[in-house]
């Protein structure tokens, strides 16, 4: 009914999912495995971090590059012993130096999405967090890898997806609303509306959720 365009939004609904972006074929290490070759690994195939996984596919944690450049960068020689001691110690990175295998130099816990999760959702996660990979997990075990490289892709849609996504996924499916009733134009991703709708609260309900479509970098709405 025409009555679902004023229920409360929800940003998800038409925001892309992880699911869809992600990459299925994971590289990735077991607690055993050298820091030698978690080296090789990542020069070799031009990433800068591998989940660690357990035997039934749990991730553990991550070895990234600043993992093992800690381990290279070791104790500053010229600190008397207590003190590089300390500093190591207070930036909780001491056992690292030390460390021969993955499980002993990786970041535990490891924070994992979900593949229904929102690229929306991640990305701002993954600039909070400064990170720069995360695994995906379902149901307990690892099913895929996302990056910051990843996101910036999904981003970067031509006119004419969004445009579509915006009839068909939001007006059509969505809000159940003719699609005629609403003029969509986008031009650089900048999406332009007009028309009419039942309400004001039916058109920020709109607003909201063109603007949660992936490649979406502003609105000029007329309502």
């Amino acid at each position: 009914s025409r009555a679902d365009v004023g229920r409360p939004a929800r940003r998800d609904d038409c925001a892309m999912k992880i699911e869809k972006i992600m990459t299925r074929e994971v590289i990735s290490v077991t607690p055993e495995t050298s820091l030698k070759e978690v080296a090789r690994l990542l020069v070799a195939n031009r990433i800068s971090g591998v989940p660690v996984v357990g035997p039934d596919g749990e991730v553990l944690g991550v070895v990234s590059e600043a993992d093992i450049l800690r381990k290279e960068e070791g104790v500053d020689p010229e600190l008397p012993r207590p003190l590089a001691w300390l500093a190591r110690k207070l930036d909780s990175e001491l056992d690292k130096i030390g460390a021969v295998t993955a499980g002993e130099a990786m970041t535990a816990p490891a924070y994992t999405v979900r593949p229904g999760q929102t690229t929306t959702e991640v990305a701002r996660r993954m600039v909070d967090s400064m990170i720069n990979r995360v695994p995906v997990v379902s149901d307990g075990a690892l099913v895929g890898i996302v990056s910051r490289a990843d996101l910036v892709r999904a981003f970067i849609r031509s006119d004419e997806e969004i445009e579509h996504d915006v009839r068909e996924g939001v007006l059509l499916h969505e809000l159940l609303l003719n699609p005629g009733e609403v003029t969509v134009s986008v031009e650089n991703g900048l999406v332009s509306l007009a028309g009419q709708v039942g309400s004001q609260e039916d058109a920020e309900v709109l607003e909201r959720r063109v603007r949660a479509i992936p490649g979406v970098v502003g609105i000029v709405a007329n309502l």
